[in-house]
């Protein structure tokens, strides 16, 4: 029971849900299936009835009688529309032709819902034979008559053929038509005479390929002649002379057709129209009236024809009209001649020939000739027309072709000119050669300084003379260039002005090689100067642009424009940075650059830093010289005073240490002798500068106090200058173990050599006993005595004391 109550929950809500739809009159429906049938068969013969049944399947719910829309197509056309709330519809081909061979569908539509049935292949075999009929089976040649070919029972549209066959023959087309309906009507004409068979087809498109019936039954024709040919006659003859009167005659010979037509004609013009079978055209003949006459007649659309040619000779020949000169120009005399070249002078009088002369239709005047003059009012189409008498024609007239004068204007002087008028020399460039005023075509001809004449016509208006010449280096070359113009062959040219063209033409020239020269021009420059940069060139055209470059900055320092050949830039204060290489570059209208040569500029230092330098270099060179001579007056005085102490002759008396002192008594003497000019000298050397005699000195424990003689003489005045009189010096002397005297107390010891007036010179040896004869120390009317004795054991600092 538990198992149950679900399922019948559900039932019940079914009910429910059907019911309520059914109260609301919501509806829906679905389109199950759609079927197609061909009936008997998809195969059938022709004339076989056909039944294309379509069958539609729909589910609903709440509705009742849905209206159904069936569409039957044969490959994709519509051929059968129904709307049904039956579920079928049917649709009969009875019977069933070739054209209704294809594929068929239904489609059926059902509110918004539409279903399309499967495709169905009909296909019906064999065609309807045709039938030919004719209204006439005796026509003439060429007569046209009806024929009609038709297959009754086909349908669509059906491309009829017509065939023609002779005796023994095969069929040949001679007509294809193609119609709509299932029959065709045309018309034939036949050429042929005598018996022949005709006979029709025709061929039925159809999507799956064309298809062709069998041929009609054949009939005979018999094609009759047609004795309509026309007989011509030209009387009196068929070559007669202009003037003359001829008769024309045309017939039809034997006929018994009415409607007959006669035409004659005369080179395509119809001269005249009969109606019947005989025509009469007479005419006065003219020389130009020869050719070939036809003769035509037309039954129906039947013509025959026949020909003659007519001969008409002239009695003079047309006149031509003749002027001299042949080539006119303004302000020349011309004359006109009507001229007969061919007559026959038997048949006509020739001094009663007659001429009239005519412009732009209207006479002028009857003579053999008229005269004129070229202007622009005689200017138009002139013509002659020559009156002859004759005595079979009485008079005739002929008119020449017309004849159009017109009078040429002489070509005026040309004027050269350079295209474009600026001339760049050292550049190809054009020259135009014109004329204002002159009859085309007109001869222009350019003579240049080297090259050969140049030709050029100018045949149109608008047309122009160019000449394309190569460069030119100066602008004299331009007067080298004349122009001749003509445009006549028996007439002088005119000449242009080659002044005009130098005048007239802006010449540019490029400039030539820069030239850099600097101010001041020694290639160098001191640090604060100013440095004058002149570019300039020899040759150009002005405004020229110059330009000056920094090699070593790779910058550019000026431009500038100018009409003068020569520009410059300064640079004032100049500094080291400034040294290098300098160029400048030139150019102008002809946009040619031109560069300089390098200029090296070196930057020399400023004339005080120079005399600096020389100050200081002096200044260092004198002290240099002062130290080098001080050191070496040092060094003289070390070595003197090392020569001074080698030549006293000190002789030690005991190991003691001694005393050298000058009594004041000897002092006394000394200097009451003036004329002796004696002198005591004791240098005491400086210990600290003196290392090596320090270094050999004796301690002063066993030094003793010594004194010793020491005599003076007069000096030699051919020596050094000595001091007057006496000096009295005190200073302790030591004495080295070699005996030699040291320097003691830091009292330098000043020694005056004397000369002997023997020219001896004593020198102290080791003993101090050996005198030389060149040198002898204390030699002198007065003498001094040095006296070494001892006292109390001590050392003696100063004579007095000791």
């Amino acid at each position: 029971m538990g198992s149950r109550l679900p399922g019948l929950l559900l039932l019940l809500l079914a009910d429910l849900l059907l019911f309520w739809r059914c109260v609301r009159g919501e509806s829906s429906f679905i389109i199950d299936t759609v079927g197609l049938t061909v009936q008997p068969q998809n195969q059938v013969q022709s004339g076989t009835p056909v039944i294309i049944r379509c069958q539609v399947s729909v589910s609903f719910s709440n509705i009742s009688h849905l209206l159904h829309h069936f569409e039957i197509t044969q490959d994709g056309v519509p051929i059968h529309v129904s709307d049904t709330t039956e579920d079928s519809v049917s649709y009969g081909l009875n019977p069933a032709r070739a054209a209704d061979s294809g594929s068929y569908e239904c489609r059926v539509t059902v509110k918004d819902k539409s279903k399309a049935s499967y495709s169905q292949k009909l296909d019906v075999s064999g065609l309807q034979t045709p039938t030919l009929q004719l209204n006439n089976a005796s026509p003439y040649e060429n007569e046209e008559f009806k024929a009609s070919c038709s297959a009754p029972e086909e349908k669509g549209p059906l491309i009829f053929s017509f065939y023609q066959r002779f005796m023994g023959g095969e069929p040949l087309r001679i007509k294809r038509v193609s119609r709509t309906g299932n029959s065709s009507e045309i018309a034939l004409s036949l050429k042929h005479i005598g018996d022949c068979f005709l006979s029709c087809d025709y061929e039925i498109p159809l999507v799956s390929g064309t298809r062709r019936s069998n041929s009609s039954k054949e009939i005979q024709v018999l094609v009759q002649v047609l004795h309509i040919t026309p007989v011509m006659n030209i009387l009196p003859s068929s070559t007669v002379l202009e003037g003359e009167v001829v008769e024309v005659h045309c017939r039809v010979v034997n006929s018994f057709l009415r409607n007959v037509e006669l035409f004659l004609l005369w080179k395509k013009h119809i001269l005249r129209e009969q109606k019947g079978s005989a025509l009469v055209h007479r005419f006065k003949t003219q020389a130009d009236n020869s050719g070939e006459l036809i003769c035509k007649a037309q039954w129906g659309n039947v013509q025959k024809e026949s020909y003659k040619t007519l001969t008409v000779k002239e009695i003079f020949s047309k006149p031509k009209l003749s002027v001299q000169p042949t080539e006119l120009f303004e302000g020349d005399n011309f004359v006109l001649r009507c001229i007969i070249s061919v007559y026959l002078p038997d048949k006509m009088e020739v001094n009663r020939t007659q001429y009239i002369y005519y412009k732009d239709g209207k006479k002028l005047n009857s003579s053999e000739t008229y005269s004129s003059v070229g202007h622009p009012k005689n200017n138009g189409n002139y013509s002659c027309e020559a009156r002859v008498y004759s005595p079979l024609v009485d008079q005739l007239f002929k008119s020449s072709q017309s004849l159009l004068i017109t009078a040429k204007v002489l070509v005026s002087q040309p004027v050269l000119s350079v295209v474009g008028g600026t001339l760049w020399l050292g550049k190809p460039f054009q020259l135009l050669c014109h004329s204002d005023k002159g009859t085309l075509p007109i001869t222009y001809v350019l003579f240049g300084p080297d090259n050969l004449p140049e030709h050029r016509v100018v045949r149109e208006s608008g047309e122009k003379a160019i000449f394309n010449l190569p460069p030119i280096y100066k602008s004299s070359d331009l007067n080298s260039f004349l122009c001749h113009a003509r445009n006549s062959q028996h007439k002088p040219p005119t000449i242009s002005s080659g002044e005009h063209l130098r005048h007239s033409t802006l010449v540019i020239e490029p400039v030539s090689k820069p030239l850099l020269t600097t101010h001041p021009n020694t290639g160098s420059i001191s640090e604060g100067q100013t440095l004058s940069l002149v570019c300039s060139v020899q040759r150009g055209s002005p405004p020229f642009n110059f330009t000056w470059y920094h090699m070593e900055t790779g910058s550019v320092l000026a431009s500038l424009s100018t009409n003068k050949p020569e520009s410059s830039h300064s640079i004032h204060d100049v500094k080291a940075k400034h040294g290098g290489r300098y160029y400048c570059e030139s150019t102008n209208a002809a946009d040619e650059i031109k560069k300089s040569t390098f200029v090296q500029i070196a930057v020399n230092w400023a004339i005080w830093k120079k005399a600096l330098i020389v100050i200081f270099c002096l200044l260092l060179l004198l002290t240099v010289i002062l130290v080098v001579a001080f050191k070496k007056r040092l060094l003289c005085k070390k070595k003197r005073s090392m020569s001074i102490g080698n030549k006293l002759s000190v002789r030690t008396a005991s190991t003691k240490p001694e005393r050298l002192s000058l009594t004041q008594t000897e002092v006394a003497v000394a200097n009451a002798t003036p004329s002796m000019m004696g002198k005591s000298v004791w240098s005491d050397h400086v210990s600290g500068s003196e290392s090596d005699d320090q270094n050999s000195s004796i301690t002063h424990e066993k030094q003793e106090t010594q004194y010793t003689e020491v005599q003076t003489r007069d000096p030699d005045p051919n020596r050094a200058p000595v001091k007057q009189g006496t000096d009295t010096v005190y200073s302790q002397v030591r004495l080295s173990q070699q005996g030699v005297p040291e320097v003691v107390d830091g009292v330098s010891v000043e020694y005056a050599q004397l000369n002997h007036d023997n020219g001896q010179h004593c020198d102290n040896s080791n003993n101090g006993d050996h005198c030389t004869e060149t040198d002898h120390v204390a030699e002198a009317d007065n003498s001094v005595s040095v006296n070494t004795g001892d006292q109390d054991g001590g050392v003696c600092d100063s004579p007095p004391d000791c």
